[in-house]
């Protein structure tokens, strides 16, 4: 007990209980101080939340990224995954679409866009832009498919990013389309509301970036999907320009 006390801050300590009682803090300081007095020694303080930057290199092919990601135990969700998802449809496209995380319910059926959010996805791509879905790449920032019903931390989403940036710059597409302003936001750590931005070209890493409503808001807000038909139509004719 002595051995992992010796390990941890104060602080560190008092993040894993944040509940703690300003009376027991009181009391385990005294205890610590006591400690430290007969010879025990405390490292710095240290933030849990806190994640650690991904240095290694990523390979250069698809396949070996994909096999990467198959592998990785980097977050919360990768050690509860039942498979990941790394991508969908043609890896030579103009056009990327990304979404934040993937869908709960394409677990069995392993298949990125499901469900009445995938469908309307798929109509409207096809239906406006009159090309077929799987000409298009799609891809997540958030890898791993899983049954926990949570928004990704700041620290799940900095461990898979990478990935998707390695995927970006592999696929090479003219233009991103971003689903929704969690997508956006996670991407470009831009805070800017989506209603200011939404259909505005935009960049990322170098690369034309469009901000979109996601289809569970459309499904939410229906009245909204005159302003989803006018992107899709801006997207269409960037796509006739590519």
């Amino acid at each position: 007990m002595y051995k992992i006390l010796e390990q941890i801050s104060f602080q560190g300590l008092f993040l894993y209980n944040p509940s703690m009682t300003k009376q027991i803090q009181y009391k385990l300081l005294e205890h610590f101080e006591l400690l430290k007095t007969i010879g025990y020694t405390y490292s710095s303080p240290f933030d849990i939340n806190r994640c650690v930057t991904n240095h290694f290199e990523l390979p250069n092919d698809l396949e070996q990224l994909k096999i990467l990601v198959e592998n990785c135990n980097l977050c919360e969700f990768s050690k509860l995954k039942k498979q990941t998802d790394f991508s969908q449809g043609n890896c030579h496209a103009n056009i990327m679409f990304i979404d934040e995380t993937p869908s709960i319910i394409s677990d069995e059926q392993n298949r990125l866009v499901l469900g009445k959010s995938g469908e309307l996805l798929i109509a409207m791509i096809e239906k406006v832009l009159n090309v077929p879905h799987n000409e298009f790449y799609f891809a997540h920032i958030i890898k791993c498919k899983t049954t926990l019903k949570k928004e990704p931390t700041a620290c799940e989403i900095s461990s898979c990013k990478p990935y998707l940036d390695q995927q970006i710059k592999l696929v090479n597409p003219k233009l991103i389309v971003a689903l929704g302003e969690n997508c956006y936001r996670s991407l470009t750590q831009d805070k800017t509301n989506l209603e200011q931005i939404r259909g505005k070209i935009l960049k990322y890493n170098g690369v034309d970036i469009m901000p979109i409503y996601h289809p569970n808001y459309l499904l939410r807000n229906p009245s909204s999907k005159k302003e989803a038909f006018a992107d899709m139509l801006k997207i269409k004719s960037l796509l006739e320009q590519m």
